[in-house]
């Protein structure tokens, strides 16, 4: 009887030994099957909504280097993010591959950056993988990038991780006059800056200095609507009169949409206050406007700071 009862206490060992290391096995099978994440080029080419990131890497000849080691932060826009920009096929194809390079550069990182390891900034400082600088921001409503929201955080490659954005990021074309000066939008702008700067301030001049400034920049209509109906107007007006205007319209300091808020009032450089408002779209109110301004475009970077531009001129 005692070694049946052996028998049997054997047997059930036996059992849970043998149930044990099937587990065991089936667990470490698996663990091994976990899918490894292909690299950054993998990842763009298999997206469905990079068709247009994945063309634009082809052609820059980045392919292959978005696919080595790294690692890389590759801040990704979508084919929704290309269309927002006004960026088509069209518009890839006419570029050259260098042009191409050069954007997609202005969106890599030569180090792997996770959303939770953005610095918090305001806007802090990141040298991109082309040696240009973006300004990062991680707050309460997200991550920012030059003032553009990251969608999806976190799409991890074996090389790196991909975060994607919600607009192309462009590089600067220069500092805040050269920018406007390479938008025919803005020919009335630039006539004002060069007028007002035969008076005793040289406005072109300190919106091409050293400083940082954000520049709420009216477009030609805007011009029209406030008086001015034809460059010859704004070369006829006195240049004291359009420093005062012009130098409404510019903030100390690099402020991205996504620095703006609710009810501020900025002080701009000649000591007067703009009126903010997000509560109906993002506008822009000066003291003697009777309406708002729409923001109509925003975060147009200059190597001295960031362009919005409005569909009104600004009165003090």
């Amino acid at each position: 009887m005692q070694s049946k009862f052996l028998s049997k206490i054997i047997l059930t060992a036996v059992f849970f030994v043998t149930l044990g290391g099937i587990f065991s096995s089936c667990k470490k099978s698996s663990s091994n099957n976990t899918p490894t994440p292909g690299t950054i080029t993998d990842q763009v080419s298999a997206g469905a909504n990079f068709t247009l990131l994945k063309s634009a890497v082809v052609k820059a000849g980045l392919a292959t280097t978005l696919s080595s080691a790294g690692p890389f932060t590759v801040f990704a826009p979508t084919d929704a993010a290309f269309a927002a920009s006004g960026i088509t096929s069209d518009v890839i194809a006419s570029l050259t591959a260098d042009q191409l390079k050069a954007i997609l550069l202005y969106h890599t990182l030569g180090s792997k950056v996770l959303a939770a390891s953005v610095p918090a900034g305001p806007n802090a400082k990141v040298v991109t993988a082309g040696g240009d600088s973006i300004f990062v921001t991680n707050n309460s409503s997200g991550v920012f990038v030059n003032g553009i929201k990251v969608t999806q955080a976190d799409i991890l490659a074996s090389n790196g991780v991909i975060h994607t954005i919600e607009k192309v990021l462009l590089p600067p074309v220069g500092n805040i006059v050269q920018v406007a000066s390479s938008d025919t939008t803005f020919s009335f702008l630039v006539a004002a800056m060069v007028r007002a700067s035969t008076g005793s301030t040289n406005v072109a001049a300190v919106l091409s200095s050293g400083g940082i400034f954000t520049v709420f920049a009216p477009t030609n209509n805007a011009f029209r609507a406030a008086g001015f109906a034809t460059i010859d107007a704004i070369n006829a007006a006195d240049p004291a009169t359009l420093t005062t205007i012009l130098t409404y319209h510019v903030i100390p300091g690099r402020v991205f949409s996504s620095d703006l808020t609710e009810g501020a009032q900025p002080v701009t450089v000649n000591g007067g206050k703009v009126s903010i408002s997000l509560s109906s779209g993002a506008t822009v109110k000066g003291n003697s406007n009777t309406t708002a301004s729409n923001i109509i475009a925003t975060n147009i970077m200059a190597s001295n700071g960031v362009v919005h531009v409005i569909d009104q001129v600004l009165l003090p």
